[in-house]
């Protein structure tokens, strides 16, 4: 369960003041998802605030951000019709595709509470990563896709994370065995990162252009106060 400070919930509060009607307050946004071409959407389709976030699961300042963010951005921006957030996956290893496959693994709906898991327990499997000898690291990077894909799972215990959620080993296994889908993954990494020239994750997009130089909840949370303003001016 996540702990929130009392600043946190300050910040937040202070936040929920300052909106006006949203646009879909007829709607809870937060528990629409949507697979799109290029990865998962939460929210409003139609959100004045299409926002996407290019993500590597081995990004610690990935999962700062989903922690920093998940309060406000979730509640406040895309429960209430403001934004929606397209979730895309940057690949920059072996175990990114691992992680992907894993958090697209079940029904579409499932995939925001799996990025979460992923990305609230990045701390302890990337310590078992950097736990394990050279010759377990080995077995990552030979043989089938299948094996190496199981093999890291294993490693780093993604079985153990899941099965909270109710998966099995055996469904997981199929998930991972995937190879279509890991060439779609990793392709359409490499198409996204071209299209928006990403250098870096966390990065984002809003509204088809590249917010150059935002990559923390801070700088992002400016740039959607500021677009939210600019919305309620134009509504006077």
């Amino acid at each position: 369960m996540t702990s929130w400070t009392l600043s946190g919930f300050a910040l937040v509060a202070a936040s929920a003041l300052a909106f006006t009607a949203a646009p879909g307050a007829a709607q809870h946004w937060n528990g629409t998802v949507e697979e799109t071409a290029q990865g998962f959407r939460l929210g409003d389709p139609d959100a004045p605030l299409q926002l996407i976030e290019f993500v590597s699961y081995t990004c610690p300042h990935c999962a700062h951000f989903e922690e920093e963010s998940e309060a406000e951005l979730r509640y406040l921006y895309i429960h209430e019709g403001y934004a929606a957030l397209e979730v895309r996956h940057l690949i920059r290893n072996i175990a990114d595709v691992a992680a992907a496959l894993v958090t697209e693994c079940g029904e579409t709906d499932q995939f925001f509470v799996n990025h979460r898991i992923m990305m609230h327990e990045q701390g302890n499997w990337l310590a078992r990563a950097r736990e394990l000898a050279p010759s377990q690291q080995a077995r990552w990077n030979s043989g089938t896709l299948a094996s190496r894909m199981r093999a890291i799972a294993s490693d780093l215990e993604f079985y153990e994370m899941m099965e909270p959620q109710g998966y099995t080993v055996a469904e997981l296994d199929r998930c991972l065995s995937d190879e279509a889908r890991a060439d779609q993954i990793v392709a359409a990494s490499g198409a996204n990162a071209a299209e928006f020239n990403v250098q870096g994750t966390p990065s984002f997009v809003l509204n088809g252009t590249l917010l150059d130089g935002v990559h923390s909840w801070p700088q992002l949370s400016q740039v959607l106060l500021s677009e939210r303003e600019n919305m309620s001016t134009s509504t006077e």
